[in-house]
């Protein structure tokens, strides 16, 4: 059946700056019988004041859903388009152009699937009375990633209907296809000047020499989607033969010929890891990765990790959009999973990449904060429901959406400022070398430049208080592994109860920030030696931070669950009233508050119970080497805590820091154990007898500073850290 429109609108180049774009995860794809909807699991489905979070980052338009599956998932007269009409006002109001996606990773209806013949015409029909509802709705994207979509749904199995072939990739991919042109006619007739903003991830492939023809082959399919819709797949087109040999006819084929639908923006969607390289060495890689095409076996791995020049770039990837369709660029999507500074870096990057090519003369519009609320599940590609969650713009782990360091980037980029977080300076993972996981190769003819960055001379370092302790050692580690500039403080470089000297190092390393993790820890001697704990653990803190007050220079420091008594039945939050039984804890309540006193703007974290995998003295690793040797081991069988992995505290606490938070968070693993049943669960699962354990009651123990009963910490700013069970899992695997 052919199928006929009008004319794509291309848009002039804009006069007007380089615009930021929003978009929030929503996909609502189906696994078998099960929907895994997005909306619902970032709560979006039932926030309307989420808009107006969106609107405060003064984004331009906001790639929005008004899905098919969930507006209409028992046919167009059973339609509710009670959340559409709610959420669509609310972003005309607040001044937000809507980019409309009917489909975004689904099939559609329980009645209907991506090789459903009927789909197409079936999708043409929800868009028209889309477009009648919302008449004043200019942009849409019908289908989002139709390549991505049907490559996950018809040639790789993952998503409904779950198809393995090239038959059904093919009938997928023009079904998706045919279904947008379908319905960009149906909307055109209702809003004549309505505009497709199609969206595509482009991964590049790379390969050995051997494998190139390989590469190639995927090369040209990764503009598939675009060049039917652009009606240049002809029989000279490299994947003509390709689609007449997946079984598809020429009539098909020659459809999207005659009725082109030029995208009036092509929409770029570009993720560090869709990047892959092949390489029939097999012996290099992990059996998880090896595969083929019945003509070679080979490992289809993250060309990140292997490509000794690094990869070709956004820059490189705009340019080569720009320069094959001359039409109209967006980047439509810009998220990594990582760490925060590393997300901002990424942003970074591709903004300065897309404003370099439009200095240069292409036309591309915007850039696309993506997942403003985060994602779930997409580690296993949104196939099973675990739980995974990639903060984004915002973090929803607290009780209300919790804006990140991100949104502060995309409010000045907004605005037309420059981006001046210092983390800024070091590239990111992408371009550093820890990135090669296997033997290096040279993947570019021509490698691109190296991302602008200042020399290591001029980084503003992160100043680290506590050089030999147990936390000082772990943010030095951590901070190596993330790419931060820091700098190791020990007494004798900077003695923090001595203000002189704090101020001096402050002056002279100019950091963008301290963390303040030394102190005193002997709780027990602590009652023996009141004055050298307070001045450790309250007078050194309060100097630190009026220092850092004085230099506009952030602060984190450490507080403790000792500074409750115990008398409670459940976790402890940030406004729980503190009441210390032992005078290592009144040492903590007093530097909480002189410390926030001197510098509101420092973030305090309490924590609780350490072990982590690089010290052999935390109470974790003595258990478990005790045990192992069949020695005694005693631990109190009544006090119950929240232990936390230090790993875990470390990369929380930076991403805070980066954040700008500050006030009192509580900080530590998921969990209400008693310090016996710590050792238990820990022995369990390293596989070591427990026969020598001894359980005591606290009292029993000869301590002399009182411990309160009971001192789990929860918080009520924000549930950052994972289970306990998962800690010490992650744990064994570091300690093996």
């Amino acid at each position: 059946m052919a199928f006929a429109f009008n004319s794509s609108l291309n848009t002039p180049k804009s006069k007007l700056p380089l615009e930021v774009w929003a978009g929030v995860e929503c996909t609502v794809n189906r696994v078998g019988e099960e929907y895994f909807d997005q909306l619902e699991r970032n709560g979006h489905a039932t926030r309307l004041d989420d808009l107006d979070l969106f609107a405060q980052l003064g984004i331009h338009a906001i790639r929005y859903p008004i899905l098919w599956e969930r507006i209409a998932p028992n046919g167009l007269e059973n339609a509710d388009w009670s959340w559409a009409d709610e959420r669509l006002g609310g972003l005309r109001e607040l001044g937000i152009c809507p980019i409309v996606g009917l489909v975004h990773h689904g099939s559609g209806p329980r009645d209907t699937s991506l090789v459903d013949p009927e789909f197409p015409e079936k999708l043409a029909v929800f868009a028209r009375a889309v477009a009648k509802r919302y008449p004043w709705i200019t942009h849409y994207t019908p289908v989002n990633e139709p390549l991505t979509t049907a490559r996950f749904s018809g040639m790789y199995g993952h998503w409904y209907p779950h198809g393995q072939d090239d038959l059904t990739f093919a009938r997928a991919l023009l079904g998706e296809c045919k279904a947008i042109a379908l319905s960009m006619q149906a909307i055109r007739e209702v809003v004549p000047k309505a505009l497709l903003v199609q969206t595509e991830d482009l991964a590049k492939i790379y390969s050995t020499p051997k494998l190139a023809y390989q590469a190639e082959f995927e090369n040209d399919r990764r503009w598939l989607s675009f060049d039917l819709l652009c009606g240049r797949v002809n029989p000279t087109h490299p994947m003509w033969g390709y689609l007449r040999y997946c079984g598809i006819n020429e009539v098909e084929l020659e459809v999207f010929l005659q009725n082109p639908c030029l995208p009036d923006i092509l929409g770029i969607n570009h993720y560090l890891t869709s990047d892959r390289f092949l390489d029939e060495n097999l012996e290099n890689y992990p059996p998880c990765t090896h595969g083929g095409n019945g003509r070679d076996k080979y490992a289809d791995v993250e060309a990140v990790r292997v490509c000794a020049d690094g990869l070709a770039g956004p820059r490189t990837l705009l340019k080569e959009t720009w320069e094959r369709y001359k039409l109209p660029i967006a980047v439509t999507e810009v998220h990594l999973s990582c760490t925060r500074e590393e997300q901002l870096r990424w942003l970074n990057e591709v903004w300065n990449a897309a404003q370099e090519l439009r200095d240069r003369g292409a036309d591309v519009l915007a850039v696309t904060a993506w997942a403003l609320l985060g994602s779930y599940d997409w580690n296993s590609l949104v196939t099973r429901s675990a739980g995974y969650y990639e903060s984004g713009v915002f973090d929803l782990r607290s009780p209300r959406p919790r804006q990140t360091a991100i949104a502060k980037m995309v409010r000045d980029l907004a605005t037309g400022h420059k981006p001046n977080h210092p983390l800024l300076e070091t590239p990111g993972w992408w371009h550093r070398e820890e990135r090669l996981l296997y033997p290096a190769v040279s993947c570019l003819a021509s490698p691109p430049p190296p991302p602008l960055s200042s020399s290591s001379a001029s980084l503003r370092p992160l100043a680290i208080v506590g050089a030999t302790g147990t936390l000082g050692k772990a943010f030095g580690r951590l901070c190596e592994v993330r790419g931060i500039s820091y700098c190791l403080l020990r007494r004798q470089d900077m003695d923090i109860a001595n203000p002189a000297s704090v101020n001096k190092v402050l002056a002279e390393l100019q950091p963008w920030a301290v963390v303040n993790a030394a102190g005193y820890v002997r709780v027990d001697d602590a009652e023996r030696e009141p004055d050298i704990c307070l001045k450790e653990n309250t007078e050194g803190p309060a100097i630190l931070a009026a220092a850092c007050a004085q230099h506009n220079v952030g602060l984190l420091t450490f507080s403790s669950d000792l500074v409750f008594d115990g008398a409670e039945s459940n976790p402890y939050v940030e406004t729980d009233t503190v009441a210390p039984l032992n005078v290592y804890g009144c040492s903590k309540v007093l530097a909480e508050k002189l410390v926030l006193q001197a510098h509101p703007a420092s973030l305090v974290i309490r924590t609780s119970a350490f072990f982590g995998p690089w010290d052999d003295y935390n109470f974790v690793t003595i258990a478990l080497r005790q045990l192992a040797a069949g020695n005694p081991f005693v631990a109190a069988e009544d006090a119950i805590v929240s232990p936390t992995y230090v790993p875990d505290l470390v990369h929380a606490s930076l991403d805070l820091l980066i954040d700008g938070e500050n006030g009192l968070w509580h900080l530590a693993n998921k969990s209400a154990v008693a310090w016996a049943d710590l050792a238990r669960l820990a022995a369990k699962k390293a596989g070591v007898s427990v026969k020598s354990l001894i359980s005591l009651p606290t009292q029993e123990l000869g301590l002399v500073a009182t411990r309160p009963a009971y001192s789990v910490l929860g918080s009520d700013r924000g549930e950052l850290m994972p289970h306990l069970d998962c800690a010490i899992s992650r744990y064994l695997e570091e300690r093996s």
